[in-house]
């Protein structure tokens, strides 16, 4: 048995090239078959997202993995090797399966930690399994990397902390409130960075109210994007004291909510806390409002800060992850030999007895008695056993061995035992 995995990803090659890469959802059922009619190709999956371009197969022994798949990745593409081979990566055996644990427990993606790749790997299986170009090895493979997956989430904090500043502006709202269930927002601004953090809000129970933007008319497709309520840009001071949370980034030259606005919106709140999410530069929230009690400021720089803490949180959970996948490789490798080991036992026996009854054969016994050739048959019989004994007793620790795999491909390969 040999595993191989061919591939690039956004650390081998830019955008540009993953891109011409890239298998289409639709396209990839036909190129599973094509790549499994190709001589020496059992099993076969491939991945393709927007950050990596993979094919996993497996392939009959003395079969070279790397020009087949990257043949084959020119054909199915239609783009030349000389484009693409120097930014591909090889892995076989070990280091293929380590591999896939890596990329479906979100080790290997361009942010550590992001859910969202487990779900494309589980999709790809799918494909392969649907087309039927999975066989009992890759389903192996693949079921044990989700397990893996669903292990380095729930024993690690991998995946627990924010990691962009939209979602560093929810983390420091439930910090403040809790929950954010029911809580009012305010969107001053209808720039991509304010209308991600409102998205991440109103997926953690908040519900966006306001919306209020020079161009009223984009304040108005916002609010009824949101159910919520569109103002105008002159009027918003009259209303920001009915949210709890405050979104701000527009393009003014100056602070457009100060101090006291603050003080006469704690006063119409009867003291209950409000939080503004500064990420306008310059800056819209005046930052002396940070001196009121129950009124919080962050700006983008402190969601910044937020979020580089995350980061090296992760890096540090992402440790504890990649032992857990170390041990995982382990124990599904020695699996694979156990599933390797069974028919080799039994095809090398077949093998070796078979030869005896050749000899048994040519030697045209007829003129023994029943009583010779049952002598002659158990002989023969216990010289085989006794030939066997030492090879199979070796066969058996070979589980345990690191090299266990391609030593059982050696013996099988030498004695020409089938699959």
């Amino acid at each position: 048995m040999q595993l191989s995995l061919v591939g690039l990803n956004h650390t081998t090659a830019p955008v540009e090239l993953r891109e011409r890469l890239h298998f289409p959802e639709k396209d990839i059922p036909a190129a599973l078959h094509s790549l499994c009619e190709r001589p020496g190709v059992d099993e076969a999956l491939i991945f393709s997202t927007c950050n990596r371009v993979e094919v996993l197969a497996r392939l009959e022994d003395g079969i070279e993995a790397l020009p087949l798949l990257a043949e084959f990745l020119a054909v199915a593409r239609r783009v030349g090797r000389g484009a693409f081979e120097s930014s591909l990566y090889h892995h076989s055996q070990r280091e293929a399966i380590r591999h896939v644990f890596r990329v479906a427990a979100s080790l290997d993606s361009m942010m550590v930690g992001e859910a969202q790749v487990l779900g494309q790997v589980k999709a790809a299986y799918a494909t392969a399994r649907a087309v039927g170009t999975l066989g009992s090895v890759l389903d192996e493979v693949l079921t044990h990397a989700f397990a893996v997956a669903k292990k380095v989430r729930t024993e690690t904090g991998i995946a627990t902390t924010a990691v962009s500043v939209s979602y560093a502006a929810v983390e420091l709202a439930r910090k403040i409130f809790g929950s954010l269930e029911g809580k009012n927002v305010f969107v001053i601004g209808a720039g991509k960075m304010s209308e991600l953090a409102a998205r991440h809000l109103l997926a953690s129970g908040a519900q966006a109210i306001f919306v209020s933007n020079r161009t009223y008319a984009r304040a108005q497709e916002l609010a009824a994007a949101w159910s919520g309520r569109a103002i105008q840009f002159d009027e918003l001071l009259n209303y920001v004291s009915q949210a709890d949370i405050i979104i701000s980034s527009t393009g003014c030259p100056h602070y457009i909510i100060k101090k006291e606005h603050g003080v006469r919106f704690l006063a119409e709140r009867k003291n209950r806390p409000m939080f503004f999410i500064d990420i306008a530069v310059p800056r819209d929230i005046d930052p002396e409002l940070n001196t009121l009690d129950n009124i919080f400021v962050y700006n983008i720089d402190d969601l910044e800060q937020v979020v580089a803490a995350n980061v090296r949180e992760r890096q540090r959970e992402a440790v504890r992850a990649e032992e857990i996948v170390e041990r995982e490789v382990d124990r599904l490798l020695g699996r694979l030999k156990r599933l390797e080991l069974a028919p080799t036992i039994v095809g090398l026996q077949e093998k070796l007895h078979g030869l005896r009854q050749q000899e048994l054969e040519r030697w045209r016994l007829d003129d023994l008695t029943p009583a010779q050739r049952a002598a002659v048959e158990g002989m023969t019989r216990s010289l085989v056993n006794k030939i066997l004994h030492l090879p199979l007793t070796q066969l058996k620790r070979l589980p345990q061995e690191p090299d266990g795999l391609k030593l059982i491909e050696f013996i099988r390969k030498t004695f020409q035992l089938k699959d």
